[in-house]
């Protein structure tokens, strides 16, 4: 497909025929601190864009014509209900709670990057700059959990997106969704890579000791150079693990998740990882062999060749012999874990490790019983 092109200089106005292509450039002096280097559109979108330098300025200068930073955009998400139900055979929980998407940690290998194709926008630089809030969240939940029919099961926070990016220190929403789920005594498991949680241990520490909450943070990686390669706005390795000591202090049932496994990348620090997080308090853990479904496979070989191009090739090779000769396979049961020799021999090292370190011992589980609906203004008083 052609499209006609408009160019404006002081040569005058030029029209030029230019072939779409499958990508959006974007200047690498505007991506510090983000993740992903291009913007493709969207798989829904009919048309996109491509940046070329048409040589009629000799190309452009940084040192003259630096462009701002990309700049992180929030928009109120005016959904309708709060809890999504999940029917997937290969995860443990039954429903989720997303205060946010869109995620501004900006991790490369985020399997919820693709999401961002159903508004429009791009899974690449979009979806770590241009954020969706829920502030009405917590009066969502409390409607939802108040409905007569409704059936306590423990709630997942953080399955697609971190409920403690750094947009919640600002917005507070997860903050204001346990506060609801601790006045109801419903039970909660959150999945994050923030120390920002700890602000919440007032919450987290009280539900905790009704069995109602457990946490576990994210450590990809004990490098913290290849950590801000890979999650450039997210906690670093140290104040991560810090966050499962402070959890773990303060009676909050805390694990690990070595997540994801990336062969030829940060595989070879799987025991390191899992050791660093049982000194500092954790009592299980788990692990996700990278995954990289639709847009994801081409922004990760994006990164890869611009972050560790001598690894690159090597990475993919590893990558698809543990995904049937495929970047992905979406197959359940499988596509956590993957397939293959590579693949068996990282389950054996983490089951070793596991046993070794004493995690993943058989543990009380979150507790339903508990759960009620707190009286509300206007209710008929108990008879006794």
């Amino acid at each position: 497909m052609e499209i006609l092109y408009l160019i404006c200089s002081t040569q005058g106005v030029k029209s030029y025929p230019m072939t779409v292509v499958l990508n959006t450039t974007i200047r690498p002096e505007r991506l510090h601190g983000r993740g992903a280097v291009s913007n493709a559109v969207g798989r829904y979108e009919k048309q996109t864009r491509s940046l070329l330098d048409d040589g009629w300025d000799d190309g452009w200068r940084a040192d003259d014509d630096t462009p701002p930073p990309i700049r992180t955009e929030v928009v109120h998400d005016a959904t309708r209900s709060i809890i999504a139900h999940n029917k997937s055979p290969d995860l443990s929980f039954d429903q989720s709670i997303n205060p946010y998407r869109g995620c501004e940690h900006g991790c490369i290998y985020c399997f919820a990057r693709p999401t961002h194709a159903y508004l429009g926008m791009s899974p690449g630089v979009d979806f770590e700059s241009r954020l969706f809030a829920k502030p009405n969240a917590a009066a969502l939940l409390a409607r939802e959990l108040s409905a007569p029919g409704y059936v306590p099961k423990t709630i997942a926070l953080g399955t697609n997106t971190d409920p403690y990016q750094p947009l919640e220190r600002k917005m507070r929403i997860t903050r204001s969704i346990l506060e609801v789920l601790r006045d109801f005594r419903h039970p909660v498991a959150i999945v994050t890579k923030s120390p920002l949680i700890l602000r919440d241990l007032d919450i987290l520490s009280e539900m905790a000791s009704m069995g109602l909450a457990k946490a576990a943070l994210s450590v990809t990686t004990l490098d913290r150079r290849l950590a801000r390669a890979m999650e450039p706005r997210a906690g670093t390795p140290a104040r991560r693990l810090q966050a499962i000591q402070g959890l773990a202090d303060a009676g909050v049932p805390t694990g690990v998740m070595f997540a994801p496994a990336i062969p030829a990348l940060n595989d070879h620090e799987m025991e390191a990882v899992l050791r660093a997080a049982a000194e500092a308090g954790a009592r299980s853990a788990g692990y996700v062999l990278l995954r990289l479904p639709l847009e994801i496979k081409d922004l990760f070989r994006e990164w890869l060749d611009v972050n560790v191009p001598g690894r690159a090739k090597h990475v993919m090779t590893l990558v698809r012999a543990m995904r049937g000769g495929k970047d992905y396979d979406a197959n359940w049961n499988t596509r956590m874990k993957g397939t293959g020799p590579y693949a068996e021999l990282m389950a054996r090292r983490f089951h070793m490790a596991v046993k070794r370190l004493g995690l993943n011992r058989p543990s009380t589980p979150l507790v339903v019983h508990k759960f009620k609906r707190p009286p509300r203004l206007g209710d008929q008083l108990a008879l006794f």
